[in-house]
């Protein structure tokens, strides 16, 4: 859900969009098996049970899964928000 910033009333929502996160962990998995890195690794299009307003491309970049995202806001007359889905892994640390 996106709101805007208020400084003396309340904020208000500007609408809400959703997005499906299964692609995005699926390219995760497939990286930590061994997928070299700088491919492209899904394309999600626009449909009924997405947000998107153009596709997205889930790929890795300088070793991170990333995902740009275009979402269209529901319950609102117009509006996009924009959003970029970054995998960074975590080191383990040993003790």
């Amino acid at each position: 859900e996106v709101f805007d910033k208020d400084t003396f009333t309340p904020d208000d929502s500007m609408g809400f969009a959703e997005f499906d996160i299964h692609p995005f962990m699926d390219a995760v998995k497939m990286h930590d098996n061994g997928v070299p890195s700088k491919q492209i690794y899904n394309i999600v299009t626009p449909n009924r049970q997405n947000s998107l307003a153009e596709e997205s491309c889930i790929k890795c970049v300088e070793g991170k899964i990333v995902q740009d995202l275009c979402l269209r806001l529901k319950n609102v007359e117009c509006g996009e928000v924009e959003l970029q889905l970054e995998w960074i892994p975590i080191k383990k640390s040993k003790q």
